[in-house]
């Protein structure tokens, strides 16, 4: 099934200096095997102003953890239950791990149709889930705002997706939504790995999200984020590097899972970028055959 851009879609992806992916098929989806476009993603970074440096996933000094305060309390009971209100009040007031001491702002998400009520979640076919606040969104208390946000940005505006907004697809197609949120509510120090008592922590408030979202489709940017969602269904996915789990659908909780690079490391590893691109391809292609009805996207199942 192709990816039926319009003409709009087109152009925009002329001006990124992205020429238009051609349509996987059905044999190379089955295999599993995405061949990338040279250049794809080509450009992009060019128009992503520097407005500070990217993030940083390699620092691994002792240091550097947040030392632990003395009013930690135990994560709020119930959260697999909560409203989308109350999940949010709850991610605001957490104290459950030592991060809580050095955040400003939790950071629960954006994006998505705006809800009737506030107790109710956004209307999102999509849900891009990244690892943790950097800077600018511990000050901010949104994600993906800095320099990693725009290229984010970017790349949901490739694939004919905005958070800002619901984009209408054309004439008898429905609109979509895309929600961003992160595996970590608050930031880390130095914007260093998450730790696994801090996942552990928040993961729970990611899966309720997930549960209230109902996402028709999940991509997961970075290594952490992809085995947050997929440590219950793929064997030792915290032993597999970030390249053995792109180029297949994997699934979380039924719904499809397609993983591939966080846009900080893409503005370090300019080389990437095609590969990045072949995988937002292949989760357009996911989502098309979701929502058509058709067979033809190989699948790993939970």
């Amino acid at each position: 099934m192709g990816l039926n851009l319009d003409p709009r879609q087109r152009a925009m992806l002329e001006e990124m200096g992205i020429r238009v992916w051609s349509p996987l098929t059905q044999a190379a989806l089955a295999t599993t095997t995405v061949q990338p476009e040279p250049d794809a993603l080509a450009g992009v970074s060019e128009r992503v102003a520097p407005q500070s440096a990217p993030r940083e996933r390699t620092v691994q000094a002792a240091h550097l953890t947040a030392p632990a305060p003395a009013d930690l309390q135990p994560r709020v009971a119930g959260v697999e239950s909560m409203g989308w209100a109350a999940l949010q009040q709850a991610v605001a007031g957490c104290r459950a791990c030592a991060l809580c001491s050095g955040r400003r702002h939790t950071v629960f998400g954006m994006g998505g149709f705006v809800p009737p009520s506030a107790d109710q979640p956004p209307a999102a076919d999509w849900l891009i889930v990244g690892e943790a606040p950097g800077e600018q969104e511990d000050l901010s208390g949104w994600p993906f705002v800095g320099p990693a946000g725009q290229l984010l940005d970017n790349m949901l505006k490739a694939m004919g997706l905005d958070r800002h907004r619901e984009v209408v697809l054309g004439e008898g197609k429905a609109a979509q939504g895309t929600y961003i949120a992160n595996v970590l509510k608050c930031r880390p120090p130095s914007n260093r790995n998450p730790e696994g008592d801090e996942v552990a922590q928040c993961l729970p408030y990611l899966r309720r999200q997930i549960d209230l979202l109902q996402p028709k489709i999940i991509l997961t940017m970075g290594r952490f984020a992809a085995q947050a969602l997929l440590h219950d269904s793929v064997p030792d996915v915290h032993g597999q590097p970030l390249g053995k789990l792109r180029g297949q659908v994997h699934r979380y909780r039924g719904i499809p899972v397609v993983v591939t690079y966080h846009p900080a490391y893409l503005l370090r590893a300019m080389g990437d970028k095609a590969k990045a691109w072949a995988d937002l391809c292949l989760a357009m292609q996911a989502f098309a055959t979701l929502t058509c009805s058709k067979p033809g996207v190989d699948t790993a199942e939970a």
